[in-house]
C-alpha cells in the first residue's frame, strides 16, 4: 500500500517531519511518500495562503506519476480536501477531521490546540463542516507561528502545555488534539502534563487511510464529489500534467 502525505507549505524540513510521523503510525508494508508543494507559502496561516495551498496540493498529486492508494491532507483547518476528493477515486484524508473523529472514541469533549489565533475560526469552519463540533470544547491558539514550532521548540513546547492544561481545567477537554501537521513530537509532553490522551492529526490519517483501503471504500462520486466536468480550463497557471487530468 503507498500513501501520499502533503504538507500545505514549502517548508521541506516541516514535510519530512510529518513524513517521519505518518512512518511512526503506519503498518508493515505501507509506503509512505511525502510530497511538498511547487509554489506556495512557507507556512499556512490564513485564508490567502490556505487557498493558494489547495491549487498546490491538487497540482502536486496530479502531477504523482506513480500509483498510489490513498491521500492524507496534511494541514490543519486547510481547504483542498473537497478538490481532491473530486480529482481522485482512492481516498482522501484530512488531518483535522482525523484527529476530531479519533478523539470521539477516547472522551467526551476534546479541545483543539494550534498556532496562531487567525487559524481557529478556519479550524472551527472545518470542523463545523465536517459535522464533528457537537463534543467540541474549544480550539485554543498558543501564538505561535507554524514554524516557531520548529526555531523556538522549548517556547513552542511550554505553550502548547499551557494551552493544553487550561483546555482540560476550563473547557472541559477530556481528549487533545494537536493542532497542526507540525506538533507530532510535542505529544508526549503534553501528555504528561496533562494527563488525557493526545490525538496527533497526521498519525490518526495514517491508521484510518490504511483501514479505508483495507476495506475496499473510498469517496462516493454519486453527487458531492463526482469528477469535474470536462470543460476548457484558461489560464491554468500550474502544471501542464495537472491541467490535463483536471479538465477530463
Amino acid at each position: 500500500m503507498r500513501i501520499l502525505i502533503l504538507n500545505v507549505n514549502t517548508t521541506e524540513s516541516m514535510t519530512r517531519a510529518i513524513g517521519d510521523s505518518a512512518r511512526q503510525a503506519a503498518s508493515p508494508g505501507t509506503e509512505i511518500v511525502e510530497l511538498t508543494p511547487d509554489f506556495g507559502a512557507d507556512s499556512c496561516e490564513g485564508n490567502f495562503e490556505s487557498y493558494l495551498a489547495a491549487i498546490a496540493v491538487m497540482d502536486k498529486v496530479m502531477s504523482y506519476r506513480e500509483p498510489f492508494d490513498a491521500v492524507i491532507q496534511a494541514g490543519y483547518g486547510e481547504h483542498v480536501r473537497e478538490g481532491l476528493q473530486e480529482l481522485l477515486d482512492v481516498p482522501v484524508v484530512d488531518i483535522t477531521e482525523a484527529a476530531a473523529s479519533t478523539a470521539q472514541f477516547l472522551g467526551h469533549k476534546y479541545s483543539v490546540v494550534t498556532t496562531l489565533d487567525r487559524t481557529v475560526p478556519l479550524i472551527e469552519d472545518r470542523l463545523k463542516l465536517a459535522g464533528l463540533t457537537d463534543r467540541l470544547a474549544s480550539v485554543r491558539a498558543s501564538g505561535l507561528g507554524v514554524l516557531e514550532l520548529e526555531s523556538d521548540p522549548q517556547r513552542a513546547v511550554a505553550a502548547i502545555v499551557e494551552q493544553s492544561k487550561q483546555a482540560v481545567e476550563q473547557d472541559k477537554a477530556e481528549v487533545i488534539c494537536s493542532g497542526c501537521g507540525g506538533m507530532a513530537e510535542l505529544e508526549e509532553q503534553v501528555k504528561a502534563a496533562t494527563g488525557v490522551p493526545i490525538v496527533d492529526g497526521v498519525r490518526a490519517a495514517v491508521t484510518i487511510a490504511e483501514s479505508l483501503v483495507r476495506l475496499g471504500l473510498s469517496t462516493s462520486k454519486v453527487r458531492t464529489y463526482a469528477p469535474p466536468r470536462p470543460k476548457k480550463v484558461t489560464g491554468w497557471p500550474i502544471s501542464v500534467e495537472s491541467a490535463s487530468l483536471a479538465a477530463r
